[in-house]
């Protein structure tokens, strides 16, 4: 269901590179933070998004979501594959990784910076702007590095 809102806003954004390449979108959890294949860009981002534990329904926010982007373009075909990093539940002994869930306004606001982002390592685009802030979450609690696999990879933007 998430993926159709990524790839139908992706869409949308992507209306805004140069005419005549086309490009897709899909969704890889095997991405590999800092080690994009030869050819492609990288481009990693953090966002804000909740999640929920399917053992137990605790539910909990947070703004230190990482995301990562790999892409090139190849013969007028640009391709990016996303992954997005997963948090568990801190109640729930060996809880599984859950999925965020990113809201429509916060998705655009990624795809929005990505598109910019392949304009400039993909078209060579100067563009002279910075990356649109996504909307904050309110979070009540310190972030668990124990429970972020971001963190595990080392790509975690806590301080």
């Amino acid at each position: 269901m998430a993926q159709l809102e990524w790839t139908r806003l992706f869409n949308i954004q992507a209306d805004n590179l140069p005419p005549g390449d086309s490009w897709s979108l899909e969704f890889d959890d095997k991405l590999v933070p800092d080690s994009p294949n030869h050819g492609w860009k990288q481009y990693i981002r953090n966002t804000s998004a909740r999640f929920k534990c399917t053992w137990c329904g605790r539910s909990w926010p947070s703004n230190r979501v990482m995301v990562v982007f790999h892409m090139r373009l190849v013969y007028g075909k640009g391709l990016v594959k996303v992954r997005r990093f997963r948090q568990n539940c801190k109640n729930c002994t060996s809880a599984p990784m859950e999925e965020p869930s990113i809201t429509s306004e916060n998705i655009d606001i990624l795809l929005e910076n990505l598109v910019d982002k392949i304009r400039m390592k993909c078209y060579h685009e100067d563009l002279g702007r910075g990356n649109r802030p996504f909307v904050n979450l309110d979070v009540k609690s310190p972030h668990e590095p124990a429970h972020c696999e971001a963190c595990r990879y080392g790509i975690c933007t806590r301080s």
